[in-house]
């Protein structure tokens, strides 16, 4: 089954999306090297940068979180977070000229010190200052503008539905929806009926967000919801071959395997040397995460986890994933040698 891309119509800057797929934005994590590993496998994939905060770009900082959009492969949004309508459209005008393919407006991060703002989830409490913000970036660029966003700040006072049409009326061209509350943060299940019932109300794409871990759960997610597309999040974490192993489910071509121990080792180790290459000694402290959350799924994991995040320099973290990859090889002869025995 192939599906039809996905139009975005922008004002005056039309944009389509071949994949159904999106991988979402992560913050400390889906920066320019995660992204590029996150395309191996999912080259026509919406990837998104970590989140920008309109204010802190004004006073000089966040920039590179964009900056070099341009050299990438491949449809990248830059995602904006703030309260204050027109910080948020000069933020999308430079990234808009930075090269980003659309821009996002997150309205659901649910972390206390961005919701406390009146950014992110904040926004959830105020569906009248939400849209004006979408009117104020949609009127400030070319490319299409979408929001990712939560079903409500509680239970007993989320509407949905109703927010999500404001949305709609400001100008957002696509609604990202997470089946979840602010209340909620990433606890209990995801309410995907609770997605089907906005999705109905709206006339523009949803793209349904929320415990969507697997080929056969973006499957189910998509059957129970009608969305137009499924968001990945915290389960490719480690695990940035997972949009592209969705992405060929939905389209009706051969999911590939997950990576073996060893090439989950040898993803461990590209990804440190990229790591330590672009960010020096700090390099290594971000890839530790990294490492951590790659390196599962085989003998000995739970060990070398335990090792790597105590390994003090770069080249001791390197000697301990060869040392695990030439375990793994070694144990892959002796099994391959068994079956060839019986």
């Amino acid at each position: 089954m192939t599906l039809p891309p996905l139009q975005l119509q922008g004002r005056g800057q039309p944009r389509q999306l071949r994949c159904r797929v999106f991988q979402s934005p992560l913050a400390g994590v889906s920066d320019r090297i995660f992204r590029g590993f996150v395309r191996r496998w999912a080259p026509d994939a919406l990837l998104y940068t970590e989140m920008v905060h309109a204010t802190c770009l004004e006073r000089g900082h966040g920039s590179e979180k964009f900056e070099a959009l341009a050299g990438e492969s491949g449809p990248i949004a830059v995602q904006l977070f703030d309260h204050r309508p027109q910080a948020l459209a000069e933020a999308a005008r430079r990234a808009e000229a930075a090269g980003a393919f659309l821009i996002d407006i997150n309205m659901g991060c649910p972390v206390r010190k961005v919701a406390r703002k009146g950014g992110g989830s904040g926004l959830l409490r105020e569906p009248a200052l939400a849209a004006q913000i979408v009117a104020a970036v949609a009127a400030a660029v070319r490319v299409p503008v979408t929001v990712k966003t939560r079903l409500g700040w509680c239970g007993s006072s989320a509407d949905p539905v109703a927010f999500a049409l404001g949305l709609q009326e400001a100008g957002a061209e696509a609604l990202t929806l997470h089946g979840r509350t602010r209340e909620q943060g990433f606890s209990g299940s995801a309410d995907w009926a609770a997605i089907a019932r906005v999705k109905q109300a709206l006339h523009i794409p949803v793209i349904a967000n929320g415990d969507v871990n697997s080929p056969e759960a973006a499957l189910r997610c998509l059957a129970i919801t009608g969305a137009d597309g499924v968001m990945v999040g915290r389960a490719t974490l480690g695990a940035p071959w997972l949009v592209g192993r969705i992405d060929a489910a939905l389209s009706g071509r051969p999911v590939p395997p997950d990576p073996s121990p060893a090439e989950r080792l040898a993803l461990a180790a590209e990804h440190l040397e990229a790591l330590v290459a672009s960010r020096g000694v700090k390099g290594l402290q971000i890839a530790r995460k990294h490492m951590g959350w790659t390196c599962q799924g085989f003998a000995g994991a739970a060990q070398l986890r335990h090792q790597l995040m105590r390994a003090p320099t770069p080249t001791e973290a390197r000697a301990l994933l060869e040392a695990a990859a030439a375990d793994t090889a070694t144990e892959s002869a002796a099994g391959a040698g068994a079956s060839t025995l019986d």
